[in-house]
């Protein structure tokens, strides 16, 4: 009767061992991790990085330096992120759609599924315009692009981006056309249209929302179900109001691990984002004051949550003729 119980328990420690029990969770690394933002500082991703550094630099035990390394649509910085040693020192960022349509368009072969997820923030396009620009308001905008589309020029943060693909999503449920303007990230397309270069730009509302409350952009919708309020300005209607049928999905950021990078470097992801960035007051305070959603999902859950969006943002550079591949070639049916 010993031995079997012996047995058993020696069993039962190896299942425990194989299967990574709590010590073999618990990762400890030993020099500073990069975060590689894939576009310039001040915008979206930058923002909502760093909003969680602390966060991860306290649970880890160790230095998270973020790295700025804009250029190809994001395509740039996330190379260089598969190009690093996959040993869990180097993370990728950004908008969850960016990453899933890279193969898309061609310029980076790597799909969502390819990478560990990691949501924290959730946001949302807006249509604003220079407050000199002779639109009264998004009816107005939209018949401009259809009558006169030469006028409607566009700030983006480059193809694919947040405002590519909401500018994209207008064009297809009201027609008509627009010029557009490419910069590298976020926060250069909406000084753009601050200083007048572009009469518009459509990027997220965190790198729009200072100059909304400095009334040096005037907001004319969101794409959003619902209109958004703004501490310190007032509402914005949402689109559907003019335009029932359009896209008006949440962009989510977050950071992404490689699929490669060691199993205990994941397990001890996974905690940090259940205990530690689910309840960061550093996260909320940035969400309230940026006007985010707090949305600290990983895993499944969170590609579940992006998943309308990448394959939404997928179907709008194809009809946009900005694709190389078909989405429903790479398992991303039109919904």
């Amino acid at each position: 009767m010993g031995k079997k119980m012996l047995v058993v328990m020696l069993v039962v420690v190896g299942m425990w061992v194989l299967t990574g029990g709590v010590e073999a969770q618990d990762w400890k690394p030993t020099k500073p991790i990069r975060i590689i933002v894939p576009w310039g500082a001040g915008g979206s991703t930058d923002q909502a990085v760093r909003s969680i550094v602390g966060d991860l630099e306290e649970a880890l035990g160790q230095k998270v330096v973020v790295v700025n390394q804009p250029g190809g649509g994001g395509a740039i910085g996330t190379k260089s992120v598969l190009d690093a040693p996959c040993d869990g020192y180097t993370w990728a960022s950004g908008a969850v759609k960016d990453l899933g349509t890279y193969i898309i368009t061609g310029t980076l072969d790597t799909k969502v599924q390819d990478w560990h997820i990691y949501l924290n923030s959730a946001n949302a396009t807006l249509v604003s315009v220079n407050p000199n620009a002779p639109i009264k308001d998004f009816g107005e905008f939209l018949d401009i692009m259809k009558k006169d589309p030469k006028k409607i020029s566009v700030g983006i943060a480059g193809i694919p981006s947040a405002g590519h693909s909401a500018i994209e999503a207008i064009k297809r449920a009201n027609g008509g056309d627009y010029k557009l303007v490419s910069y590298d990230g976020g926060a250069p397309a909406v000084i753009a249209t601050v200083a007048g270069e572009t009469i518009a730009t459509t990027q997220l509302l965190s790198e729009q929302i200072e100059m909304i409350r400095g009334k040096k952009l005037r907001p004319l919708a969101a794409l959003a179900p619902e209109d958004i309020p703004i501490e310190g300005y007032g509402t914005v209607p949402s689109a559907t109001k003019w335009l029932p049928k359009v896209a008006a999905d949440p962009i989510y950021f977050g950071i992404w691990v490689p699929k490669c990078a060691p199993k205990e470097v994941v397990e001890t992801m996974n905690k940090i984002w259940r205990e530690k960035v689910a309840n960061s007051k550093s996260l909320k305070e940035f969400a309230r004051l940026r006007g985010q959603i707090v949305a600290p999902y990983y895993g499944d859950e969170a590609l579940k949550k992006a998943w309308p969006t990448i394959v939404n943002a997928a179907w709008g550079l194809y009809d946009g003729g900005k694709a190389k591949i078909k989405p429903d070639e790479v398992g991303m049916p039109r919904q």
